[in-house]
């Protein structure tokens, strides 16, 4: 009932009647009496737009069949946002880690019975944007940062990538208001990577964050009134520090990591230690996805309801680039054939026992 709720905002919108996710009616901000608190405070339009987009177009559900095709058909947007959340982190640990990092980090991702899901919907809503969006803001970021050592005109040359960031931080923060911290992490990356190049960084991000903000009010339909209602109603910074000295909290959360991905019960602890007392491991490619998927369930141990069960969805691709890096690594050293050998047969056995645990669903 609430994601047919969700899409029925969404389609309401598309079809100009009143803003998603608020009480807004026609070109005022919200009926007579009615506050800001009447505006979604954890999400904007963006997150229902994407649900309602595959069916806006089409006839309301007539039949109990129609209504299940219906909603079948509102997920689809997510099942894209995982398949390129995958891609996205193949391609990322590839090029960090080599073929062997890009391997064992699209095997956690394809069989970790969270992401499958998530991308279709089923027991929860998707953040999968959030996941994606989040993801891609930091490593187009990274990107970015680095091609600033060429010689030539920034701004025009890497115009690509910075839509490409614009667009990750307007789906990121339109899908979870919460993200909002992605904001001042994209630009310490930039600053610390081109340290050389600060003021071309800054120019990077400010352009980037210009298209975001542009993408983000189209999805008000650019009222201001309606805009600046949203933003007072937003919870942009919703956590309660005293759940971080609660063993629930920990218990819940690796509780959500076991059952992400049961393979991180010995890869994780073994990356974490790996990258701990061996030097070698302890490089930027390692170091940036670590840290970030330690924010992120930091995040989301603060938060034990909502935002916090989508920092911990965020965190796994960040977990899963981490432990490829390490175990890449590790695949580099004399030791490198049997741990290989280990490696391919764990992934090989969680690959079927997930195929097989999903045949059985």
């Amino acid at each position: 009932m609430a994601r047919q709720t969700r899409v029925m905002e969404g389609i309401a919108q598309l079809r100009g009647m009143r803003i998603a996710g608020s009480y807004s009616l026609g070109p005022q901000a919200s009926p007579p009496g009615q506050s800001a608190r009447a505006f979604d405070p954890y999400r904007s339009p963006v997150w229902y737009l994407i649900a309602a987009a595959p069916v806006a177009a089409g006839p309301q559900p007539s039949t109990p069949t129609h209504e299940k095709l219906w909603l079948w058909l509102t997920r689809i947007p997510y099942l894209i946002f995982g398949l390129l959340l995958g891609a996205s982190l193949w391609y990322v640990a590839r090029r960090l880690y080599g073929n062997a990092g890009g391997l064992i980090a699209l095997v956690l991702y394809c069989f970790s019975p969270t992401m499958i899901q998530t991308s279709s919907e089923v027991c929860r809503d998707s953040e999968m944007g959030a996941a994606w969006g989040a993801f891609g803001a930091i490593f187009t970021a990274i990107a970015l940062a680095h091609t600033l050592y060429a010689p030539r005109e920034v701004v025009l040359w890497n115009w690509r990538r910075i839509g490409l960031l614009g667009i990750s931080l307007a789906l990121a923060l339109g899908s979870q208001f919460s993200l909002v911290i992605l904001l001042p992490l994209t630009l310490g990356l930039l600053l610390y990577l081109a340290p050389q190049r600060r003021a071309a960084a800054a120019v990077i991000w400010a352009v980037a964050c210009s298209l975001a903000g542009f993408l983000l009010a189209a999805a008000y339909l650019f009222r201001g009134r309606i805009i600046w209602d949203a933003f007072r109603a937003a919870r942009l910074v919703d956590f309660t520090p005293a759940a971080l000295t609660m063993k629930a909290s920990y218990s819940n959360a690796w509780s959500f990591l076991v059952h992400a991905s049961p393979l991180l019960v010995l890869f994780l602890p073994l990356a974490v230690v790996g990258y701990a007392l061996w030097r070698r491991a302890r490089y930027f490619g390692n170091t940036a996805p670590l840290w970030m998927a330690a924010l992120c369930l930091a995040l989301g141990l603060a938060a034990p309801d909502f935002p916090g069960m989508g920092f911990l969805l965020i965190s796994l691709p960040f977990i899963f680039a981490a432990v490829a890096g390490v175990f890449a690594d590790l695949m580099e050293t004399r030791y490198g054939s049997p741990l290989r050998l280990a490696v391919s047969a764990l992934l090989a056995a969680y690959a079927l026992w997930s195929l097989v645990a999903l045949a059985q669903v």
